[in-house]
């Protein structure tokens, strides 16, 4: 394993290959947002149903990462890492033909599954590597090229929709797919032998006990799941909301503030990688905590005082480029003592995050539809 104190140089090509192989999520929810409500039109379904297709893939992103990451464990990183890549490559190609919402449901699910390998490796892969604050600029450099997956995705699909409809999404989808089975394809085993955990279901149940039970994995997990509910319930909820009364952005104005937001996370993720180097992860994560904090209290008060969008979008900037600082040092941090179960603790660490992302959108919605009224009417 690498010493930190070192400073290890990390190569350009392992950044960008494994940076790419963990945009499963959000090129998996963000590049055919843009085109939900059409989507739910041509299925004849409800707008919860095709709000549904994106919880779906939230859920098989979460659970696919706890089948996964013990797995990956016992067998090594990289086979598991190409079957996974290949299977989502199929299946998004099989949603462009889906002929009702119950098929692209169950499409959607698989694909999550599948998409979940990637994500859960290439955080093994960076932890089997790095440690401490290198593990955490790694994280951090990952995450500027992963950043551009929610910048062109949303962009691409408002532009590809004035050539193609929904289906032709998940075309482009299954090709990115097939692009990143080539990058799998370049990247060596990072897990010897020798590191390998043997034994079956008993053993994998008590290395997900083991970290489970340690505070220093705990805690930052958490901190990550807090902090990504709110773009969570953004990916989830925002076409609906923003493209819908009082604020009627057009599918490609919502493309361009998604965008926007997705820089902030890019650009967020390389100061990340700077203060790092001055202030070590702990600090660096309290920072950023403190900074979306700040633009969620804001966000409510311009929701709830003013018609207008711009209270909405500036703060929205605040707490969702805070994602690009919060998750690498929360993510190094809590990988920091699982060297031994490294694809257990990432999956783990993973599952949290999606599992609070499929509920808490839908939680939000009842709870506001009930007590608040307006803006929550219009979600889906």
């Amino acid at each position: 394993m690498t010493s930190e104190t070192a400073r290890p140089k990390i190569p350009l090509g392992r950044v960008l290959a494994l940076g790419g192989l963990s945009t499963f999520g959000p090129l998996s929810l963000d590049l055919y947002l843009p085109a939900l409500p059409r989507l739910t039109a041509d299925l004849g379904t409800t707008e919860a149903l095709g709000q549904a297709s994106m919880s779906v893939c939230m859920i098989g992103l979460a659970v696919g990462q706890l089948l996964v990451g013990p797995f990956s464990d016992r067998i090594g990183r990289r086979r598991p890492l190409l079957v996974g890549v290949a299977l989502y490559a199929v299946t998004s190609l099989l949603c462009a033909f889906a002929p009702t919402i119950e098929a692209l449901l169950v499409l959607r699910l698989i694909g999550g599954l599948a998409g979940a390998v990637g994500l859960v490796v290439s955080r093994a892969m960076v932890r089997d590597l790095y440690s401490g604050d290198a593990a955490a600029r790694a994280f951090a450099l990952l995450m500027v090229v992963g950043g551009t997956a929610p910048v062109i995705a949303p962009v691409l699909g408002s532009q590809l929709l004035r050539i193609t409809d929904w289906r032709g999404l998940f075309v482009t989808l299954a090709l990115i797919g097939a692009v990143l089975l080539v990058a799998a394809l370049t990247q060596r085993e990072t897990l010897p032998p020798a590191r390998r955990r043997a034994g079956g279901f008993a053993d994998t149940g008590r290395a997900l006990a083991g970290v489970l039970r340690d505070r220093t994995f705990l805690v930052p997990t958490l901190v990550l799941a807090l902090v990504c509910c709110g773009m969570f319930v953004y990916i989830a909820m925002g076409s609906y909301v923003l493209q819908g009364a009082p604020y009627a952005l057009g599918a490609q104005a919502y493309g361009i503030v998604f965008a926007v937001n997705a820089v902030g996370i890019a650009l967020a993720s390389r100061l990340s990688a700077a203060l790092v180097r001055r202030i070590g992860a702990p600090r660096t994560l309290v920072v950023a905590v403190a900074v979306s904090v700040t633009g969620g209290a804001t966000l409510l008060l311009g929701v709830l005082l003013t018609d207008s969008v711009w209270a909405v979008l500036l703060p929205l900037f605040l707490v969702v480029s805070s994602v690009g600082i919060v998750a690498p040092n929360a993510t190094a941090l809590a990988l920091a003592r699982q060297g031994e179960a490294a694809g257990s603790a990432s999956a783990l660490l993973g599952l949290t995050q999606f599992a609070f992302g499929a509920v808490v959108p839908r939680w939000c919605r009842s709870v506001g539809s009930r007590r608040c009224g307006w803006p929550w009417r219009s979600w889906p």
